[in-house]
């Protein structure tokens, strides 16, 4: 298989995992072009087509994992996010709804909603990860989803 292959089959997984992970097109944009980089440099080390989706999800994970660690610790309290204003009755969840809350959220809760929800990841997977703690993990994971409740005024499902 070719990296024009791999491009054309799988561009659109790797950028929304880079845009759910980054927050930002311009962040999913250079994630997602600096995996498929990566992907032609390795490309050989490849050996089973069917796990290339897979392959190129840790890939883009990996790029974003070493961003974060590059670009130094970043804590933001997740209580100094504004409240939303819950005036209105409930509306259907729509994904463009989901993705607005997930860019407020912090990077270590964005990070972890994505990892669990989307990549289907285990809390000892996110920790190894992440190099967390498996507690920590489970409470970022909690404070995100209630951040998302709050936000989306989805009290009524789980997240």
């Amino acid at each position: 298989m070719t990296i024009s292959e791999l491009v054309a089959q799988h561009y659109d997984a790797v950028y929304r995992l880079a845009f759910r992970l980054a927050g930002t097109a311009h962040d999913a944009e250079d994630i997602t072009q600096q995996t498929f980089l990566d992907a032609q440099r390795k490309l050989e080390t490849l050996r089973d087509l069917s796990s290339a989706k897979a392959w190129l999800c840790m890939i883009a994970r990996n790029l974003f994992r070493r961003k974060l660690r590059d670009s130094g610790p970043s804590r933001t309290a997740l209580e100094s996010i504004p409240e939303p204003a819950c005036a209105a009755p409930p509306e259907p969840l729509d994904t463009n709804s989901l993705e607005l809350a997930l860019q407020e959220l912090p990077t270590e809760f964005r990070t972890v909603l994505v990892y669990f929800y989307f990549q289907n990841l285990s809390y000892q997977q996110i920790a190894e990860e992440l190099n967390v703690p498996i507690g920590t993990v489970m409470s970022r994971l909690s404070r995100g989803k209630q951040h998302l409740r709050q936000r989306l005024n989805c009290d009524r499902f789980e997240l």
